[in-house]
């Protein structure tokens, strides 16, 4: 069924319109023929966004790890699945076929098992990108229980948090990891978290910078040996469709993180379709996904959604600075990687570098490129087209969220004309509404709105974990019968999406609405401009004003900063109107980012309001001695 994998613009309008009149029908198809289901199900959906409660596929029985597994197993068993490449560039590339994978699953699913492990429980998994980051989560989904990927660099308090709030039994860590030239204490990040945590009964260490660590006795046993003596042998428990596969926490720009519990069939069913679409992947082509697992993007599009597909998909430890600024460059070359996925953080960090470290690399493996993560600014898509795609491989902006569980508006390459700063066209089945702040819609092109989607789709999230009133308020309140998404979006006059950034991120000045992604773009034009956010502030006549924080490319190299000041100014004249204008303009050394590559604007709006107090655990932060020097250059 062709279906499946759209070619061209005129079947893409042909099937997403048979998505959106028949959608019980369109999924119901991509689910029968190309899943494996040990029972089918009874009814494809049922869905009420008033309380809210979502279902797909109803009483279908499947294990998603033998459709990422085993299933490959007859006719690609001994083709590489995951490559793994390590921090060090001087170690060997490891090849993990289809049968092995299938073999290290099973025996990490039977340590579990022994562990005492039983569907349905929950498993904190803080543990670097290592092959065994990936093999944990599908040993976990092999037995049923519910895995917690933590990202391996969050603190101990972070931690501890995400561990207590889903009441997890074991954790998976490994006794430290390599980032660029530092080695990082894991397992004395989790000894400090485990402190305040008594659900845990078994911590499973993993060997990875051979350092001398504390291990508990009775709690602490180190994996290896385990593996060693277990079965290759594990059957795949039978789970209903339904059944929650992980919980996943978003950062939490506000309050207390929030667990978003993802099942299994609409899960797969979504991510697997999506990535075949979104990446144009066809058979023994090599994916790479620079994200960490402990994403949603490393969730979908490094495990679930590229096994799902029988895909090859690249496993990368390090950073995009070590050795040095070309280390993309040199892994897309080496392993002839032809779907690249990254975020517009790390483009813009590598442009910073120029394009003479890309020349030295052959990039003509590349056939699609994609960004993730926030919307990219129109810099830096020129820059990734020109220098990394060479103008022949389309650029993929993709728009989605931890909650969303897959993308929702993106372009399919080869299939849509791109358009810079522009996420392009929903994906199939997607159904996007631009609302106005009465809670009516905006219909037609040329409106501007807050974006909510009127449809289920079959990965949305279906609950916060232990929370579904707050779930309710968060996603459900704000306007009747819609999955609220928290952004704001334009529609242009060919229909074409973009994301103008967090609703909260629309700062309203005297009367007019100041979405701040657009002021960004256009002071991130400047040639001395690294990064630039943008947030309001209590002004006396405006009501708000804007305060700029901005960093430069080399900040030596202007010293003037007033003339600066006003070069940005005109600039922010020139492109949007000089109602966007600044009217402070902090220079700093860095931007307060998540792990992930958000920048916390949150945080930035306390300081330029002169409000320190409550600025939440900033030790999550990827660079938390950012914050002081902010406060202290304040304005």
């Amino acid at each position: 069924m062709s279906n499946y994998h759209i070619k061209h613009l005129e079947e893409y309008f042909k099937v997403y319109r048979k998505s959106i009149r028949e959608p019980e029908n369109f999924w119901e198809e991509i689910a029968e023929e190309h899943f494996v289901w040990r029972k089918k199900w009874d009814k494809v959906l049922d869905w009420d966004f008033s309380k809210p409660a979502v279902k797909w596929f109803e009483g279908a029985k499947l294990n998603i790890t033998e459709n990422c597994i085993d299933r490959h197993l007859t006719t690609k068993g001994d083709k590489t699945a995951i490559l793994f490449e390590p921090n060090d560039p001087k170690e060997a590339a490891e090849h993990i076929t289809y049968k092995q994978l299938h073999e290290r699953v099973n025996q990490f699913a039977n340590v579990l098992k022994d562990q005492g492990v039983k569907k349905g429980d929950r498993v904190c998994i803080y543990v670097p990108m290592i092959p065994e980051l990936a093999i944990a989560t599908l040993a976990c989904a092999r037995i049923g229980a519910i895995h917690s990927v933590v990202f391996a660099g969050f603190s101990s308090k972070a931690l501890a948090t995400r561990i207590n709030d889903s009441d997890c039994k074991i954790v998976i860590t490994s006794d430290g990891s390599y980032r660029g030239k530092k080695s990082i204490d894991l397992k004395g990040i989790v000894d400090e978290a485990l402190e305040n945590c008594d659900c845990v009964e078994s911590v499973l260490v993993v060997k990875r910078i051979n350092s001398e660590i504390y291990m508990k006795e009775g709690r602490d046993k180190w994996l290896q040996p385990l593996l060693d003596t277990a079965s290759k042998e594990c059957k795949a428990e039978i789970m209903d469709a339904e059944d929650p596969l992980f919980i996943l926490y978003t950062s939490g720009s506000t309050g207390k993180p929030k667990g978003m519990v993802h099942t299994t069939a609409g899960y797969m069913v979504y991510t697997a379709y999506t990535f075949k679409n979104a990446f144009q992947y066809r058979d023994n082509q090599v994916y790479w996904c620079t994200a960490d697992i402990g994403w949603i993007t490393g969730h979908s599009y490094i495990v679930y959604g590229p096994l799902a597909n029988g895909a090859t998909t690249v496993l990368f430890e390090g950073v995009p600075s070590y050795p040095d600024f070309g280390r993309f460059w040199e892994i897309v070359e080496k392993h002839k990687v032809n779907q690249f996925y990254t975020a517009p953080t790390a483009i813009r960090a590598l442009a910073k570098h120029g394009a003479e470290l890309i020349d030295k690399y052959d990039l003509s493996s590349l056939k699609v490129l994609g960004s993730v993560g926030e919307p990219i600014n129109e810099e830096a898509w020129h820059w990734y087209n020109d220098n990394v795609g060479k103008g022949k491989s389309p650029i993929i902006d993709t728009w989605w969220q931890t909650e969303t569980g897959g993308m929702m508006i993106t372009p399919i390459p080869y299939v849509t004309p791109t358009k810079p700063t522009y996420a392009t066209l929903p994906f199939i089945g997607i159904q996007p509404a631009i609302m106005d702040e009465k809670g009516a819609e905006l219909k037609g092109n040329q409106v501007e709105g807050r974006l909510c989607i009127k449809y289920p789709w079959p990965s949305m999230a279906r609950t916060i974990w232990g929370n579904h009133q707050r779930y309710k308020e968060t996603y459900f309140s704000a306007f009747d019968n819609m999955y609220f998404t928290g952004d704001g979006a334009l529609r242009d006059e060919v229909g074409y999406y973009r994301i103008t950034g967090r609703v909260d991120d629309v700062i309203i000045v005297s009367g007019h609405n100041l979405g701040t992604a657009p002021i960004e773009d256009a002071i991130n034009e400047h040639p001395a401009i690294a990064e630039s956010a943008i947030v309001g502030f209590p002004h006396d006549i405006k009501g708000s004003a804007l305060y700029g924080y901005i960093t430069l490319k080399d900040a030596g190299e202007y010293r003037d900063h007033n003339n600066l000041k006003k070069e940005i100014n005109q600039l922010i004249t020139d492109r949007i109107g000089p109602i966007a204008k600044l009217d402070k303009i902090q220079f700093s050394d860095g931007l307060p980012k998540t792990r992930s590559g958000k920048i916390m604007r949150r945080i930035l709006r306390k300081i330029a309001s002169n409000d320190m107090s409550n600025l939440g655990d900033t030790s999550t932060l990827l660079n938390p001695e950012v914050v002081q020097s902010i406060i202290d250059n304040r304005l």
